[in-house]
């Protein structure tokens, strides 16, 4: 999507470095005329701590969970700042080490402890992480900051202040939830997440939280399972990082790449084991595509598939005409795209940075078609009539229909990735436009937009300048789909002022404005703007 910036000077390392939280908002310098239909707060959720006095973090996803604040008023700009103070946060910083086992570091005992407090705390059990440092999205009146498990935390987004620590355990049936929840105009949640089905076997269930409540009461008490999805195999669920949802219709893409939950269990405790160790890739899988119906929530036992990808970030999904189109960020074979992005791998020089990618899986914006309409006899011919779209979906003699996708965008070593939407009004429906942040050997380098339907891309970067995740923001008075800005934190760790807001006009993606602050800000995942 772009001339290939080349970044000799490695100044990208920058942003996995620790940072400090800020004690009062910084005002940030504007150029150029904020809108002013901009009065509200980006806020943004990433790693900020990566060592504890000698003890380093070792992966992108082990960083402590530090939150981000843009607040937009009258064309002036502040930008704050504070670590989520978690159980893992906390009891690292008294103890000045790694206590809490992140993804991918491992705590080890309490070297203070002597040899039988440290043989009964193995039967304790794994104290799973509440680090926080993935997203940040609303439920009903509240905040939650969240990561992958089944801890979510709560928080106060003015003032960026810790709230409570809430476990979804305590509600539904599931052993972690996505930081990627589809959210309706009314303010219902759902979620998706493994947990266990019938029979002891591994199972993926729908979760939904109802909108704020009448009563006040928290709506995530009222939390419910409307949905289950099999599991390939029995004792080793698929790695889920986000879901599809139309308007009718859920959409889960079951990938190769598996928890090994044997491994899981046994390993932690005796070999110093953190989560990377357990992942693992079946290899003769390929990818099999779930469909259910979302209300009343019923399962549909098509068996739809594909080859194999990686896939952690769906675009958008809709149905026409009996069909349902599925975009999404593709990464090509079985193998687990985690594994590259290792701190040590991300902060080498650039020559070093680009053989690692050379091996990695290639990243490929990709479109699927479901048909819902399924007929037997229609075995070997191409089920997809959609006019517009080089999709198929082929019935196999044995009863599986075989997807072939139509490729969006692709480039090697360089992926569309961490997309989004005008979500508001284009989301579960036909839409035209996707933005994303341009990863080049997976290193963030640009803002890109896509139109789906024509494949044109506009891109904006600058050299030694990284970008986070795009987020639309639409213009009250707009008519088009892309009648809005995109918000991004840049990243441009060798200038005067070393990060910066940027907008951009969401049609062209040219300059609107910048508000530069004077600290660095180290890379962040995803968020939210809160008008």
């Amino acid at each position: 999507c772009s001339v290939q910036f080349e970044h000799p000077a490695g100044t990208y390392k920058k942003i996995f470095e620790t940072c400090e939280e800020l004690a009062e908002p910084l005002p940030a310098t504007v150029t150029g005329r904020i809108p002013s239909y901009l009065k509200g707060s980006l806020l943004r959720l990433g790693p900020g701590l990566f060592e504890v006095g000698d003890e380093p973090f070792y992966h992108l996803f082990d960083g402590q969970a530090l939150m981000h604040k843009f607040d937009l008023k009258n064309g002036q700009v502040t930008y704050f700042r504070k670590f989520v103070k978690t159980d893992a946060y906390v009891r690292a910083i008294t103890e000045k080490r790694v206590v809490i086992t992140e993804f991918g570091t491992f705590a080890y005992p309490d070297p203070c402890k002597n040899i039988f407090s440290r043989f009964f705390s193995y039967f304790k059990g794994v104290e799973v992480t509440d680090n926080c440092l993935v997203n940040v999205y609303p439920v009903g009146e509240d905040f939650y900051a969240v990561t992958e498990t089944n801890y979510i935390t709560k928080v106060n987004t003015d003032t960026l202040e810790t709230l409570k620590k809430v476990d979804m355990c305590d509600y539904v049936n599931i052993n972690g939830v996505t930081a990627h929840p589809h959210i309706e105009k009314d303010g219902t949640v759902y979620n998706i997440g493994n947990c266990m089905g019938k029979g002891a076997t591994l199972a993926y269930n729908i979760v939904r939280i109802p909108p704020t409540q009448k009563d006040k009461s928290d709506p995530i008490e009222k939390s419910k399972v409307v949905v289950q999805f099999p599991s390939a195999e029995r004792f080793k669920p698929s790695y889920v990082h986000s879901f599809g949802m139309s308007e009718n219709y859920f959409v889960f893409v079951e990938t190769p790449v598996k928890i090994n939950l044997l491994k899981f269990l046994s390993a932690w405790s005796i070999r110093g084991s953190n989560y990377m160790d357990c992942f693992e890739s079946n290899e003769s899988q390929g990818t099999n595509f779930h469909i259910a119906k979302k209300d009343p929530g019923e399962y549909i036992d098509l068996k739809f598939k594909g080859a194999a990808i990686g896939m952690f970030h769906h675009i958008n999904t809709y149905e026409d005409q009996g069909f349902i189109v599925v975009d999404l960020c593709s990464w090509k074979g079985f193998e687990f795209v985690y594994n590259y992005l290792w701190l040590a791998n991300l902060r080498a020089n650039w020559e070093e940075v680009k053989k690692a990618a050379m091996m990695a899986p290639q990243p490929e914006v990709r479109r699927y078609v479901i048909p819902l309409d399924v007929h037997k006899e229609e075995q070997g011919k191409n089920l997809v009539s959609l006019p517009y779209t080089t999709a198929t979906a082929t019935m196999h003699a044995d009863g599986t229909i075989w997807l072939e996708p139509e490729v969006l965008f692709s480039g090697p070593r360089q992926a569309f990735e961490f997309p989004q939407i005008n979500y508001k009004g284009y989301g579960g429906r036909n839409y035209s436009y996707a933005y994303g942040l341009g990863l080049n050997h997976f290193i963030p380098d640009r803002i890109c937009k896509l139109n789906v339907k024509t494949k044109e891309t506009w891109v904006w970067q600058e050299p030694d300048s990284y970008p986070s995740e795009p987020l639309f923001v639409q213009a009250p008075d707009g008519v088009d789909e892309d009648d809005g800005v995109l918000l991004t934190i840049v990243a441009a760790p060798g200038s005067q002022r070393p990060a910066y807001l940027l907008i951009l006009n969401a049609k062209d993606l040219s300059e609107v404005a910048r508000a530069e602050v004077d600290c660095s800000i180290p890379v962040t995942f995803h968020g939210m703007y809160k008008p």
